[in-house]
């Protein structure tokens, strides 16, 4: 009686499409706030550190392409299946649902072990590779050892909770990130300060709560209460279901790895131009960025699977309205963040360091990076769109067209010639608003206007 409760309670095609789209983003929002807390809270506590806080956070910087790529498997393998996962629900065949959530947390096991053990092999040339200097090395590679350990822990974290969201339960899925962040605050000053551990705190408490995070993900899934449960027999692979996975997952894949060649360009850049000072300030404005991009991530990841059912269960007129006021609502916000950000820019710094210098020099580079942050919505409504209906290729494309073809080269040409450091962060928003633009107008034409 519960589970038919329940099953009636998840059903997208019920009420407002407005109603099911907050209702699933407020609390994913809470949740993806809650997971900007473990890094976030570290970069805080070590930015304030007495033995130079600019380094540190350079040091914390470098290692951000890693952890970046890590996500990407991650989306990859987690995120890829949970648009077919919904769709699979919509269409009421809760057996391929099933068998789509056993194979997504095979492959990330897997992906989980292969990564840990290539990074620890290769940590130091890698590091280097991405920017590092002798002395923000240290920082950079203590933090690393420690955070690596945690690799399973964040990626079954990250992409097992989606599909606890995807069956009507964002309130679950919220509490998987409190948890685990909670207890990465509460350790935090413990590990940094009292424990004298400094970087190495900061790492442990991450993994900690990561793996306290991936426990309660688990259980929710392999208990009675879940819609779809993990079983046994569902963890054979298919290589039907992996090349589908793969195929819409590809997408999630590129705009994270891409994440992680912009940094490597954006770091190697910086250090050469300006050097650990200015790699320090790219750490911040990243960290300023993802605060400010979560309400809209919050709403395009609550439209997602609702997006998807009613695609799934033929329901186009619903499919069209959510894709409306996700948009909407996305361009009010950007519009108000962007204020926001220009006008207390100096506020903003002072959050992340107490370094005279850094903050002086990274004033204006924040205003530079944020201008145009509103065509960021367009790109969010527009990917997202793309992925939900299980457009694959088009999300492959735009994809790679803002990052990978307009970001890396204007990195790397703008500097050159003649913009010097502000050519770096110049070619935030130019991508921006062209690849903002492109992605969302497409979207219109080839999928909008075929829902009708």
């Amino acid at each position: 009686m519960e589970i038919i409760n329940d099953k009636s309670q998840n059903d997208f095609t019920k009420g407002p499409v407005w109603k099911c789209i907050i209702t699933q983003a407020i609390p994913l929002t809470i949740a993806q706030l809650v997971q900007l807390l473990y890094n976030v809270v570290d970069r805080i506590y070590l930015g304030h550190m007495d033995d130079g806080s600019s380094l540190t956070l350079t040091g914390i910087g470098l290692t951000f392409p890693i952890i970046t790529l890590i996500m990407a498997f991650t989306a990859l393998f987690g995120m890829g299946g949970v648009p077919l996962f919904s769709i699979a629900r919509g269409g009421e065949d809760e057996e391929k649902a099933e068998r789509i959530l056993g194979n997504s947390f095979v492959l990330l096991v897997i992906s989980a072990v292969v990564l840990t053990i290539v990074c620890y092999m290769f940590c130091r040339p890698i590091l280097f590779l991405f920017g590092a200097s002798e002395a923000s090395y240290v920082f950079a590679a203590e933090y690393l050892r420690i955070y690596l350990i945690g690799t399973i822990f964040s990626m079954l974290t990250t992409g097992l909770n989606g599909y606890i969201s995807a069956q009507g339960f964002p309130k679950i899925g919220m509490l998987t990130t409190v948890l685990g962040a909670v207890t990465n605050i509460i350790l935090d000053p413990i590990f940094i300060f009292g424990l004298n551990m400094g970087v190495k705190g900061a790492a442990l408490a991450t993994v900690i709560g990561q793996a306290i995070s991936a426990m309660w993900v688990l259980r929710f899934l392999i208990g009675k209460r879940a819609l779809i449960r993990l079983r046994r027999k569902s963890l054979h692979l298919d290589r039907g279901i992996i090349k589908n996975i793969f195929r819409l997952g590809t997408s999630n894949f590129i705009m994270q790895g891409t994440n992680c060649i912009v940094q490597v360009a954006c770091n190697s850049t910086l250090q050469s131009y300006g050097g650990d000072v200015y790699v320090g300030i790219m750490t911040v404005l990243n960290s300023i960025r993802e605060i400010f991009s979560l309400p809209v991530n919050g709403i395009i990841n609550g439209a997602q699977p609702v997006l998807s059912f009613n695609y799934g269960a033929k329901r186009n007129d619903r499919v069209k309205a959510g894709i409306r006021f996700s948009t909407l609502i996305g361009i009010v916000y950007t519009m108000i963040a962007w204020l926001v950000v220009v006008v207390f820019p100096r506020f903003w710094f002072g959050i992340f360091s107490s370094d005279v210098k850094l903050t002086d020099a990274g004033i204006n580079a924040l205003r530079i990076y944020f201008f145009g942050f509103v065509f960021m919505s367009f790109q969010f409504a527009g990917q997202s769109t793309f992925q939900a209906l299980g457009d694959a290729k088009h999300a492959i494309f735009f994809s790679l067209l803002r990052k990978a073809i307009i970001v890396v080269p204007l990195t790397l040409i703008l500097p050159v010639i003649g913009f010097g450091v502000n050519g770096v962060f110049l070619a935030e928003p130019i991508s921006n608003a062209i690849g903002g633009l492109a992605c969302y107008i497409t979207m219109r034409i080839a999928v909008y206007r075929k829902l009708t």
